[in-house]
């Protein structure tokens, strides 16, 4: 499941840089996947995020601090971002349950210290286990370790229709309407938009947009990204998707893109 998080408002001195990884099997319906990256600026520096599906966290091996962004339906201009350098984990509606012990929907909207979630200890335990790892693969490695010992499945169940609606949604692109996918559950329009909003803190086509939008996304980072297969991602025509990515990113296709093929290597 490809989810870009955050792009510079503005194009650093450099490319940015970005490895994407599964996380292991087991913890694949609680972590959509973890992204290494390094930005092509220091310091502060705008950084629009992208509507998501996920709860994001972000922890900065600089030691600026471990956020976590909740769900979110439209961009945010985060005009203090300080991370430079670090890990995202992308987390599950069932994965934020066991990890934070809240639904999906407490956080949506909001970006929140990771002390304030996990506790210090663990959230110091993360970033001391990531800042020791010489390279990226093995840091990676150890998010699937830390994250199999933390998660615990055990606590209150999530909505079971939402969920299940949520997965579909994201199995289609998005690419399927309301009514319709409430049938394939077996139950009706009002009581699957009430399970969107309790569990998630989004309605059902809202979580679609963003799932299209996110699917087009990576389409357009992709080397051989053209325009005409992310508008094939589920949008009517062409307008329609220049209308989506402009509300859902603030900038053109054109421009979008430009910032997601700006990259250059990892290292390190």
């Amino acid at each position: 499941m490809g989810q870009v998080h955050s792009v510079l408002v503005r194009a650093g001195a450099e490319p940015c840089a970005t490895r994407a990884r599964p996380a292991a099997p087991r913890l694949r319906p609680f972590v959509a996947g973890y992204g290494a990256f390094r930005i092509g600026t220091a310091g502060p520096a705008p950084r629009r995020v992208l509507p998501l599906n996920l709860v994001t966290v972000i922890v900065d091996l600089a030691g600026r601090g471990a956020l976590a962004f909740g769900a979110r339906g439209a961009p945010l201009v985060h005009a203090g971002a300080a991370w430079e350098r670090g890990v995202t984990v992308g987390l599950t509606p069932a994965g934020v349950r066991a990890l934070f012990g809240t639904p999906m929907s407490a956080l949506t909207g909001a970006v929140v210290p990771l002390d304030d979630l996990l506790g210090r200890g663990r959230t110091a335990e993360l970033e001391d286990r990531l800042f020791a790892e010489p390279g990226w693969s093995a840091r990676l490695s150890v998010l699937d370790g830390l994250l199999a010992e933390w998660l615990s499945p055990d606590g209150e169940s999530p909505d079971a229709p939402a969920a299940r609606a949520w997965w579909r949604i994201h199995e289609v692109a998005g690419r399927m309407k309301v009514g319709p996918l409430a049938a394939e559950l077996g139950i009706g329009r009002r009581r699957l938009e009430t399970g969107f909003q309790r569990e998630f803190g989004l309605s059902p086509k809202t979580v679609a947009r963003v799932a299209r939008f996110q699917r087009a996304a990576s389409v357009l980072g992709a080397p051989s990204g053209d325009f005409g297969t992310a508008a094939a991602c589920g949008f009517a025509d062409q307008p329609h998707f220049t209308r989506e990515v402009r509300t859902m990113a603030g900038v053109t296709p054109t421009e979008l893109r430009a910032i997601l093929q700006y990259t250059g290597p990892l290292d390190g």
